[in-house]
């Protein structure tokens, strides 16, 4: 089943290059996706960012334990918080990166299932439009990439957030970083359609859980710190409209922190490959659940309708962190 869907998904994508729409259905402009459950209802993933380096700086094992948390949770697909291709994208779509850091690393078989990315700000620096190419989706049935889009799977729902444009240094101080822009000028219109697409699928969203995807923290005491732009420009979209996580990478650290006046949880998970050891600012420990500034990897497993558990896990494999949710009660495990 799981393969007849990538093989529809690939078709898909093929038809978008062609008509550029490719959708189950569409909540405004951004598309929508069908992720099956399993037989008995239950959903299970694992989410890393930050990865692609030819299998360096520990990527390699990272995926190795990857593989093995997969294959004991059958996971249903993988999500990639973004900075998929270090250090500038991909140059065209025959960038051998892609295979060498993508094809070739991911190799367990509990993997072979379903990726469903985010764009990162080095993914930026490249050109764009090859992440998002079919063509890719043919080399390795695997991938998807988009820029925002919804992914349904019943009882969650997940939305996909194109962060990187909300970033004003990338455009008032680059540094020596060139950014591709392209299809995202004017800036304003592109940020202003975007939040009003999201917070209409949020709005309109009936599923019992509903996760936001992005490449930048909303909330961090990592490198980075929190991303001002989202602080204030989508932060009250999710609140106003019961998200219950926001999952991130862009920080190359694990982390998980709790919103002090809302049960949404801000979950980094940026550790795929190299990390930044002792980077860390202070943080209300109230708020502060968890933090690691080494690689890893997280998962999530939804058994039930109303219950949620999250782990993170480090190079060797070991869990670092569990935290369990559920609607009727939030509680820390």
């Amino acid at each position: 089943m799981a393969l007849l869907w990538r093989k529809a998904t690939a078709f898909c994508l093929a038809i978008t290059a062609l008509v550029g729409l490719c959708s189950v259905s569409s909540v405004a402009e951004l598309q929508r996706f069908e992720q099956p459950t399993k037989a008995d209802g239950s959903l299970s993933f694992l989410v890393v960012g930050d990865w692609g380096r030819r299998g360096s700086f520990n990527q390699s094992r990272v995926a190795h334990q990857m593989g093995r948390v997969g294959e004991a949770l059958d996971i249903d697909f993988v999500i990639s918080t973004g900075d998929n291709f270090y250090d500038n994208g991909l140059s065209g779509v025959h960038d051998s990166d892609f295979e060498k850091s993508f094809t070739k690393v991911y190799t367990a078989p509990s993997l072979q299932k379903q990726w469903y990315s985010v764009l990162g700000n080095h993914d930026y620096r490249g050109k764009v439009l090859a992440q998002l190419s079919p063509v890719l989706t043919r080399m390795d049935s695997r991938w998807l990439c988009l820029r925002s889009f919804i992914l349904n799977a019943e009882i969650v729902e997940f939305f996909f957030v194109d962060t990187t444009p909300f970033v004003d240094k990338y455009f008032t101080d680059p540094e020596d970083h060139e950014y591709d822009w392209k299809d995202i000028l004017p800036r304003e219109s592109y940020l202003t359609n975007l939040l009003q697409d999201v917070e209409t699928a949020l709005r309109e969203s009936t599923a019992k859980w509903k996760i936001v995807v992005g490449h930048h923290a909303i909330r961090s005491a990592g490198h980075h710190g929190d991303t001002v732009e989202l602080v204030d420009q989508l932060l009250p979209i999710l609140k106003a409209n019961n998200v219950d996580l926001y999952v991130n990478g862009h920080d190359h650290c694990l982390e998980h922190i709790s919103s002090p006046d809302s049960p949404l949880q801000f979950l980094t998970s940026g550790g795929g490959s190299k990390a930044w050891r002792g980077d860390m600012e202070w943080w209300n420990p109230d708020e502060m659940r968890f933090y690691y500034d080494g690689q890893g990897f997280m998962s999530v497993q939804i058994t039930t309708a109303t219950q949620v558990d999250i782990a993170f896990y480090d190079v060797y494999g070991e869990v670092l962190h569990r935290w369990s949710t559920s609607k009727e009660m939030y509680s820390s495990m």
